[in-house]
């Protein structure tokens, strides 16, 4: 319990990435159009971002709702909308891609790891949808690049996932579960004692860091709540 938890916090610009780093985060989500889940940031909002903050960033890429990379043409675009981000300093990043039986896309995620080439990025949580988890992480164990999962255990969030997480958080020396367990999705203040007792050292929050809704920027007092929960 005394080792410092990961704080990530969604970022939409470089108002929230000011108040989250503030407040403690260690680290920020950048996506766009939370409507959808949230998708890939322009290249202009990036460098606005990391011009305003000087913490970890890690950029999402996803071109639509769901988790399908969609047809050649749509993974081609992001695959440059992911090469213009890198050029522009991008170093970190989130993406996850499901193919039709519910195993991990491996050509779509292939093709984003060319572009990004070799650095550490997060398999978000198309995890909560695939047929099968487990076989999911053995899968990709050997990605480059790939530390850690965001997870909420469930589809349906945290709080049907709590089991889940648990379980996975405690088995970190077997292969495909060395990367770092991130736990995210309807995760609220009270979840955090039993995960963290459980073995779960990072944390993300999106809604929670804005008490007046997406509408309203990121609250760094909120942010700074979710700060001390998690541990110093």
């Amino acid at each position: 319990m005394s080792k410092r938890a990961v704080l990530e916090v969604i970022a939409l610009d470089a108002v929230d990435a000011i108040a989250a780093q503030a407040g403690g985060a260690d680290r920020l989500e950048l996506v766009t159009d939370m409507a959808a889940d949230g998708l890939t940031p322009s290249r202009e909002e990036f460098a606005r971002i990391r011009a305003a903050v000087d913490i970890s960033l890690r950029v999402m890429l996803r071109a639509s709702d769901g988790f399908s990379a969609g047809g050649p043409a749509e993974l081609d675009a992001l695959v440059r909308r992911a090469a213009e981000l890198r050029s522009e300093g991008a170093d970190e990043f989130v993406l996850g891609f499901l193919a039709d039986d519910g195993g991990p896309d491996l050509d779509a995620v292939g093709a984003l790891l060319d572009v990004v080439d070799g650095c550490r990025w997060t398999f978000h949580r198309a995890i909560d949808r695939a047929a099968d988890r487990d076989v999911l992480r053995k899968r990709l164990a050997e990605l480059p690049g790939l530390d850690t999962y965001l997870s909420a255990g469930s589809p349906a969030g945290v709080d049907d996932g709590l089991d889940v997480l648990k379980s996975e958080a405690g088995r970190g020396d077997e292969p495909g579960y060395t990367q770092q367990l991130l736990v995210g999705g309807g995760l609220h203040l009270h979840h955090v004692p039993g995960l963290r007792a459980a073995g779960v050292s990072a944390f993300h929050i999106g809604g929670a860091s804005r008490p007046r809704g997406w509408d309203a920027p990121v609250d760094a007092e909120a942010v700074r709540e979710w700060r001390v929960a998690v541990g110093e």
